[in-house]
């Protein structure tokens, strides 16, 4: 939560599993809102909470990330639905352009375009009734020492994009007072980010020393922007199409608990069924055939990458809160169908059924266990993870690769790591499906540092 201290309140609505903020200001009276995710019902408790009426809700762009909450939160409140004109979408819309200016209240908000991230990227300057600029919303456009990532909308684009994004940061930062506040979408962990943010706030002025737009030259920017960019979530190609079309509104309504017979039924079919519980847990004991993806601030994102879209998805859960919780992180991806839901103690689930487990282990003891035997270890981060270093004589396959390089996974004792043990998780419940004899290392790579085992580029 932020407060603007002048004539609006800034209320900031995280969404941690998808490193995104979307939100809220009003001026007492009158609020606008910018950005918001599928599920609405966060935003009009606030709207509850602060007795104001919603005038317009605004998009920075046609996000690719995430399902947009916007379209549906205008029609419920009838606020205007606020989007670049530019912009190819199937709906009908409030259209604005460069140096439209929106009131709302005693607030102002004043459309620049920014492309970059996109082409017909907008960012809002919140302004007073006399016109002077208090912050800016910044989407995909200024991030907290980055910017947002070029390449979502074609590799044909890329280059032409990054140079848009040097210029849309250079003019925000000639245009705008130092002190003015910067609330960007993306930049929170959201792989829409070029490089990684950094912070938990920041102003034109901050930007102007640590942003690398605002202080390479363009060159220098471009070469380092499209040297970061790697891999991004495979749902992103789904998203912008579904929010051209108008997202349908949204459910967060759960299905029908499945039995122990149709669970089996299920698993044994090849249909998804997902595991929310801790990864440690998952471990202990798990239903031969379901897939762990525990329920934190990753799961969204590579339950979403590594999901065959369409396949019927049964959630497995402790409780219905925690599914209810999960359900909610799906919908804002565009996955709002479950095939059911089984919530309960894993043996009464299993109900005399095949229960399995692997070790969960960490770097200390790899050091210890390679010193005695030959072990396979296999190494699940991303490319830009691996190039900077790595567990020596170990092999690479990023996680969202497994499901199509099996094969490649000698069938031997295979000890699994990530930066952190999430993605080295996902990979042991899949690599135990296929089946392999896997050990989850449960560990931060430092620790890999610490233990003698990694090389890296610097040698």
């Amino acid at each position: 939560m932020g407060y603007w201290p002048v004539v609006a309140c800034v209320e900031i609505i995280e969404t941690a599993g998808l490193g995104d903020r979307s939100y809220l200001a009003t001026d007492g009276e009158t609020a606008i809102v910018v950005d918001p995710q599928r599920d609405v019902d966060r935003v009009r408790r606030l709207l509850d909470v602060h007795d104001v009426r919603l005038a317009s809700v605004l998009e920075t762009h046609v996000h690719n990330d995430y399902v947009t909450g916007g379209l549906e939160l205008a029609r419920r409140t009838g606020a205007k639905y606020v989007l670049a004109a530019d912009e190819d979408v199937s709906f009908d819309r409030t259209p604005v352009r460069e140096g439209d200016v929106l009131p709302a209240g005693r607030m102002r908000l004043r459309a620049l375009h920014t492309p970059g991230h996109t082409f017909h990227h907008l960012s809002y300057v919140l302004e007073d009734a006399a016109g002077d600029p208090e912050a800016v919303f910044t989407g995909g456009s200024m991030l907290f020492g980055t910017s947002g990532r070029t390449d979502l909308v074609g590799s044909e684009h890329t280059d032409r994009l990054t140079r848009l994004q040097f210029a849309s940061l250079r003019r925000l930062a000639a245009l705008l007072p130092a002190e003015t506040r910067v609330f960007p979408t993306h930049g929170f962990g959201s792989f829409c980010s070029a490089t990684p943010a950094t912070g938990e706030a920041s102003t034109i002025g901050d930007e102007q020393q640590n942003n690398p737009a605002l202080t390479l030259d363009e060159q220098e920017y471009v070469d380092t922007l499209l040297s970061g960019l790697d891999a991004y979530p495979a749902y992103y190609e789904r998203i912008a199409p579904i929010n051209r079309q108008g997202p349908a509104p949204v459910d967060l309504s759960l299905s029908d608990e499945v039995d122990p017979t149709e669970l089996r039924r299920r698993i044994g079919a090849g249909e998804w069924v997902v595991d929310l519980r801790d990864r440690t847990a998952f471990a202990t004991g798990h239903l031969v055939g379901s897939l762990g993806f525990e329920l934190s601030t990753s799961f969204v994102t590579y339950l979403g990458w590594l999901f065959r879209w369409g396949a019927p998805l049964t959630l497995i859960g402790a409780s219905r809160d925690q599914v209810a919780e999960a359900k909610r992180e799906l919908v804002r991806i565009g996955i709002d169908s479950l095939a059911g839901v089984a919530v309960g103690e894993l043996h009464a689930l299993a109900d005399g059924g095949e229960v399995r487990s692997y070790p969960v282990s960490d770097f200390e003891r790899l050091a210890k266990v390679r010193a005695e035997r030959h072990v396979h270890v296999l190494d699940v981060r991303r490319d830009d993870e691996r190039a900077q270093g790595g567990v020596r004589d170990s092999q690479h396959v990023p996680v969202h690769e497994i499901d199509d390089r099996i094969e490649e996974i000698p069938d031997r004792e295979v000890w699994i790591h990530c930066s952190s043990g999430y993605r080295a998780s996902v990979a042991a419940s899949i690599l135990d499906w296929a089946p392999r004899r896997v050990v989850l290392i449960d560990d931060t790579y430092d620790a890999a540092a610490e233990a003698g085992l990694t090389w890296s580029r610097e040698g």
